[in-house]
């Protein structure tokens, strides 16, 4: 199963008044994320129209200023209109943050509207464990001929 990665520093842009990591910070990252493996995979989708069904993060250890991290981002599903991610923030090896978030592809009317083939084929491949993919990782795409 493929991940992919995005690394930064803390910003003081994306620090609050306490001097730690704005909550928001890290769906920005985290979308980062989802934008260059989208363009890795079918780069006309990655400026299509994806917004946000949920978004949630679970904060673990706090980030300030010019700290280093690392997002990990993988797709766990994969719908008829939606994909599901789920992402990890570490920083110096120690998880930060995890969440996940849903996006939904719409039309031009803001209607939710099928995945085009080439980007199903090439999701579908990468949730696909490859031999020398050790992982215990769930693959939750459905089964060939039927949509989610």
């Amino acid at each position: 199963m493929r991940t992919q990665t995005f690394d930064g520093d803390v910003k003081w842009s994306e620090t609050d008044a306490s001097g730690r990591i704005h909550n928001t910070a890290v769906f920005r990252w985290a979308e980062s994320a989802e934008h260059a493996l989208c363009y890795d995979l079918a780069s006309d989708l990655a400026t299509e129209r994806l917004p946000r069904r949920r978004v949630e993060a679970t904060y673990h250890r706090p980030l300030v200023f010019r700290d280093p991290y690392r997002v990990t981002l993988s797709v766990v599903r994969l719908g008829r209109t939606s994909i599901t991610y789920a992402w990890t923030v570490t920083s110096r090896g120690e998880l930060c943050v995890e969440g996940s978030h849903v996006a939904v592809h719409i039309d031009d009317d803001g209607r939710p509207t099928p995945w085009p083939e080439q980007f199903q084929a090439a999701i579908a491949e990468q949730m696909t464990p490859h031999p020398t993919d050790s992982s215990d990782a769930l693959v939750t795409h459905p089964p060939e001929g039927h949509h989610a």
